[in-house]
């Protein structure tokens, strides 16, 4: 019972930054997230004129994919575990909010089959570890961290990483040729 307790608040909170940034993006950040960004024309032609260097983008995922959890993961050894994962589920929440008014206000329909064709597959394996993460830090003492969790995050933001770098911009090149 306390480990269905848990996970749904994970998800609650994970909701209500979602929820939170749908409202700041439509009523706070309205005109930014409309005249600038990822959905812009201007950058959308950039992306497609110009190709993507695998190996190079893999150098630049490294950093910002497997930083944001090794700070997580250390979150972990410290007092405010607890903290950390409810910040991390928040700020999910609400960048994923952000994310998809903004795909919207920008291109309808359009814009969220680019937002779902630009985090596939490597949501799959990011979200695994994600979960993983933020239970252990949501659950401890509780629970314990062990080898199999070390192992399991670490090949899962691996293959996440991997994914984004060879696959995704492959994938986000098709359904921008679809869509165009």
């Amino acid at each position: 019972m306390q480990s269905y307790r848990g996970r749904q608040q994970m998800l609650l909170l994970c909701l209500a930054g979602f929820l939170a940034g749908i409202f700041y993006a439509n009523f706070i950040a309205k005109n930014y997230v409309t005249m600038t960004g990822i959905f812009h024309e201007y950058f959308l032609n950039q992306y497609t004129a110009s190709g993507i260097i695998a190996r190079d983008y893999l150098i630049y995922l490294l950093r910002w994919r497997a930083l944001p959890f090794a700070v997580l993961a250390l979150a972990g050894r410290t007092r405010l575990r607890k903290v950390a994962a409810v910040a991390a589920l928040l700020w999910t929440g609400f960048s994923g909010g952000i994310l998809l008014v903004a795909a919207i206000m920008r291109m309808g329909i359009r814009g969220i089959l680019l937002c779902l064709a630009g985090l596939f597959p490597q949501i799959l394996f990011f979200a695994a570890a994600f979960a993983v993460l933020c239970w252990y830090l949501f659950s401890a003492p509780r629970t314990e961290w062990n080898r199999g969790k070390t192992v399991f995050v670490t090949v899962m933001v691996t293959a996440g990483i991997f994914a984004e770098a060879f696959l995704n911009p492959e994938i986000v090149q098709w359904m921008m040729d679809i869509l165009a």
